[in-house]
């Protein structure tokens, strides 16, 4: 009996879905697995297993383990940036901007899912196509991030840039540092609390010349 048998009940097999339906089950059971066993340790059988298919029907649909765990990185990379656009957009006050991608970042760690972990903890970061998916994901957060910063002071793209990718790390840094701690602090809390420390860097800089406080 493999680990992910011995925790939860596998689904039952037979039943019939629309491709559509079936796919994103198999993408389900294919998360779980690579979230709890590493792309290296996970079988093909262990997903199929999960998924109450047989290799057969997972097989038909993707054509190996690195297939499916490329989608499932497109679609988790793809939400991350979906949430950082979203937050950036909330509101105009740039306090709050900040804040509401900061908490974006904590709210896409804490998913029960456990997607983070395969873009930001992945085993398997020497494929290129795997790199390429995380770094896309990293730079287009910093765009959106830079974008705001670029538009609103009178620094260059090249700078903003910086300064995008510098909030976007410590976003993510130490959001994954704060899910793999105790919690203690509540999310609320550490939320603002990155949010003070990051205000306090970008609050510096120039709005069209008019400092900020």
């Amino acid at each position: 009996m493999t680990a992910i048998e011995q925790t939860e009940a596998v689904r039952p097999r037979g039943t019939r879905l629309p491709r559509r339906a079936r796919r994103n089950q198999l993408l389900g059971a294919a998360q779980e697995v690579f979230v709890a066993q590493g792309y290296h340790a996970a079988a093909m059988d262990d997903i199929a297993e999960r998924a109450g298919v047989s290799k057969p029907v997972l097989y038909q649909h993707f054509p190996g383990k690195l297939d499916l765990y490329l989608a499932l990185l497109d679609q988790h990379c793809e939400a991350l940036i979906q949430s950082v656009r979203s937050a950036l957009a909330s509101t105009s006050d740039n306090k709050q901007r900040v804040r509401a991608t900061m908490d974006a970042y904590f709210a896409y760690v804490e998913d029960d899912g456990g997607a983070f972990r395969l873009v930001f903890e992945s085993d398997l970061t020497n494929e290129p196509a795997v790199r390429e998916r995380v770094d896309k994901v990293t730079n287009e957060c910093a765009e959106a991030i830079c974008d705001v910063i670029a538009e609103d002071t009178g620094l260059s793209r090249a700078e903003s840039m910086l300064l995008a990718s510098g909030l976007g790390g410590l976003a993510q840094v130490v959001a994954r540092s704060w899910l793999h701690s105790d919690r203690s602090v509540p999310r609320d809390q550490a939320v603002q609390l990155l949010t003070s420390l990051a205000w306090r860097g970008i609050a510096g800089f120039p709005l069209h010349g008019i400092e900020q406080h």
